[in-house]
């Protein structure tokens, strides 16, 4: 990983919503068995801010790689970008 992706992903991760966010999101994708998508409907009523600051979140995750979004019908679904997020541990782990 480069170091204008790491500080890209440290910058979205260093916001406290945002951050709340992508674990939520981390939390869903890992706590199904079948590794389903977590759908952003679901994970929007944990949060008390409205609906487009979790899209401006949510974007800002996507924009840094860290979750892949995609509309499933009518519903906006999200996962973890597995490949990134071994990246990052990569770096993190260099002790």
């Amino acid at each position: 990983m480069n170091t204008k992706k790491i500080t890209k992903v440290m910058k979205a991760l260093s916001n406290q919503n945002r951050f709340e966010l992508f674990m939520e999101i981390l939390k869903q994708n890992k706590s199904s068995y079948k590794n389903e998508d977590c759908f952003v409907y679901d994970i929007i009523e944990k949060f008390k801010i409205g609906a487009p600051t979790i899209s401006h979140h949510l974007k800002e995750l996507s924009n840094a790689d860290l979750i892949i979004t995609e509309r499933k019908g009518k519903m906006l679904v999200a996962r973890i970008n597995e490949k990134t997020l071994t990246e990052l541990k990569d770096v993190i782990n260099l002790t």
